[in-house]
């Protein structure tokens, strides 16, 4: 293999990864109705930053004619700002031999394929897995949009709805729950033991889940492991969480000597955005590149509105064994 070949197999493996990748975050962008969007938008620095004008509702007043012409305090027009930040990450070096490859008289396109798969199918998981711990971080950490009964009940429709009712008269913004495989079952089994059933016909049955989309995701954030276990799950409106795939992509294929077989070797890094709807990552307390933990750490998302239903959404929290 010369030297060229090295550069065209590490051309290949990062635009197939882009392929893959571009596909599968199509499908599940569409799964949750926007509510989760990976966004292609880049951005430069460690933060994003958008502002608004605030709410002016307060200037609104009674004005009795007939009394006297005082004075009337001004309200000031302010803005308010929300943001999000840039988080770093790597994959690999993926290691393997090109001898061996030869030696089973396969393809060196077989490898390319494998390591393009894993890399594309680890970026969504990490991307997936970073929204949704920062988005249940943030909503969890107002106490306004969290309906938890994980002490004396287990998952129901009512409970979602609980859930769904701290959004109020704007509860019809809500379009998406998000929950574990596990929930998701249990959800339809006390259904279906309930009678909690729209249509029932022989063997078919069309079950209510408050007329929500469903999307189903073993996120670990998801599921708490405790006494007791714990489901959560998140109610989030169009747009709810936004990661943005900066395209902010570096790889390397590399040939190495001095063993008995010749290694090749390839390695990825990346970075990429993550913002909740209504919050500001705190720059001060969660500071720049965080880690997982940070990203998770519910007090480095600022509440950024002043009415909490202009927000990404509720969250559930119930007892996962009842």
């Amino acid at each position: 293999m010369s030297l060229s070949d090295m550069k065209v197999y590490q051309d290949e493996i990062e635009t197939t990864t882009i392929e893959l990748l571009g596909q599968k975050v199509d499908d599940f962008v569409t799964a949750t109705g926007g509510a989760f969007t990976i966004d292609v938008s880049g951005w430069k620095g460690d933060f994003s930053s958008t502002s608004f004008f605030n709410q002016i509702a307060g200037a609104i007043r009674d004005v009795d004619r007939y009394a006297a012409n005082g004075a009337q305090s001004s309200t000031s027009l302010t803005q308010g700002e929300v943001g999000g930040v840039k988080v770093a990450g790597g994959f690999g070096p993926v290691l393997f031999e090109e001898s061996q490859m030869t030696y089973l008289q396969l393809n060196p396109e077989s490898a390319i394929m494998a390591i393009s798969e894993g890399f594309a199918n680890a970026l969504l998981t990490k991307h997936i897995n970073q929204g949704l711990a920062a988005c249940v971080a943030a909503v969890e950490n107002q106490a306004a949009l969290v309906n938890d009964v994980s002490a004396t009940a287990g998952l129901t429709q009512s409970v979602l709805n609980g859930s769904h009712a701290k959004f109020g008269d704007m509860s019809m913004m809500l379009s998406t729950d998000i929950m574990t495989g596990a929930a998701y079952h249990k959800l339809i089994e006390k259904g279906l033991a309930n009678g909690e059933r729209l249509f029932e016909a022989g063997n078919v049955t069309v079950q209510s889940v408050l007329g929500k989309r469903i999307v189903i995701t073993d996120s670990p954030s998801l599921y708490v492991a405790g006494t007791p276990n714990k489901f959560k799950v998140l109610s989030l409106t169009s747009g709810g969480i936004i990661v943005d795939n900066t395209s902010d992509l570096i790889t390397n294929l590399e040939r190495s000597n001095g063993k008995e077989r010749i290694e090749t070797t390839w390695q990825a890094d990346f970075t990429y955005g993550v913002r909740v709807k209504g919050y500001k990552w705190d720059e001060v307390n969660g500071g720049k590149s965080p880690t997982s933990a940070e990203l998770a750490t519910g007090t480095n998302w600022d509440l950024a509105m002043g009415d909490v239903k202009h927000t990404a959404g509720t969250i559930a929290i119930a007892d996962a064994d009842l």
